[in-house]
């Protein structure tokens, strides 16, 4: 299927170490909504501080625990294609459907646009489920152009790209250079109508961690024609994004989640919490946006 909205989970920790019973409890509230899928192991599931076990541990409670015809997503990409392969691999025994591949970036002065081609298609060659790949230029400082992702859309496990940037023409530029099988996501909620007038098949959005029934709204509202009505939610939603996003960032998308009602709880150390005074502000930005009453 590989369309609609998909919530990057959060990662749950108490004490500082993963809790699965949180998991769980947050996938029960999920799996009601009409959401495709979940990805998890994204930026938001703050994968760059799970141990390699503990990766697979969220994989096989995500799997066991969502419904049937839930599509799930991991993200397993790392710097080295070696080990990109092997956790692909590990991830898709475990049930995972697709695998989404950040670009490398530690190296960024040597990424070129041929790096890139070279690391994606080492690995698509190598692996047992189709490659998304992920275009997060926040976080890594690498970007993969439109005629990079043509010409690897061309591979036949290379199948999507998620791109996470405000910039509709750069997404408007991947879906008219690639094939019409080839599916680009929406990576922030903040542009999801205009990202699918764009002819984007959907959205991984951290606001659907916090406003599921809002993204599907936008979603099903476009594809019914009535744009009027999606535009307003799509507006209602702007500030909400921002604040789970740039400016207060994994933090403020776990205590949003913990107001409205989900298991948010802390990031991992060395991320800090929030203070009292932004989690205020978060709660009347949520009842501005009429996620939650007064």
């Amino acid at each position: 299927m590989l369309k609609g909205i998909y919530p990057p989970l959060t990662t749950p920790f108490t004490r500082n170490e993963i809790s699965l019973k949180m998991l769980i409890d947050n996938l029960k509230k999920y799996n009601k909504k009409k959401l495709s899928g979940y990805v998890v192991l994204g930026s938001n599931g703050e994968s760059v501080f799970l141990s390699k076990d503990e990766k697979l541990k969220i994989i096989s409670t995500v799997r066991e625990h969502s419904n049937k015809g839930k599509e799930l997503i991991v993200g397993t990409g790392l710097e080295s294609i070696k080990e990109t392969i092997h956790l692909t691999n590990k991830a898709a025994k475990l049930g995972a459907d697709y695998a989404m591949i950040i670009t490398p970036s530690f190296y960024k002065s040597a990424i070129t646009q041929k790096a890139l081609i070279n690391y994606y298609i080492a690995v698509a060659d190598k692996v047992s489920i189709p490659v998304i790949i992920y275009n997060v230029t926040k976080f890594t400082n690498v970007n993969i152009e439109a005629d990079t992702v043509a010409r690897l859309a061309e591979h036949k496990n290379i199948v999507g790209i998620k791109t996470s940037t405000e910039n509709i023409a750069q997404l408007a530029e991947i879906i008219y250079s690639t094939l019409k099988n080839f599916k680009t996501f929406v990576g922030t909620g903040s542009v999801l109508l205009d990202g699918l007038s764009a002819g984007a098949a959907g959205g991984i959005l951290a606001l659907a961690n916090v406003a599921p029934d809002e993204c599907i709204k936008i979603y099903d509202l476009y594809h019914s024609g009535n744009l009027k009505e999606a535009r307003k939610i799509q507006m209602r939603m702007i500030k909400v994004n921002r604040a789970i996003t740039s400016r207060y960032g994994i933090a403020g998308l776990k205590a949003a989640m913990g107001i409205l009602g989900y298991y948010g709880g802390a990031p991992r150390k060395p991320l800090p919490g929030l203070t009292a005074n932004s989690i205020k502000t978060i709660r009347n930005i949520l009842i501005e946006a009429k996620l939650l009453d007064k």
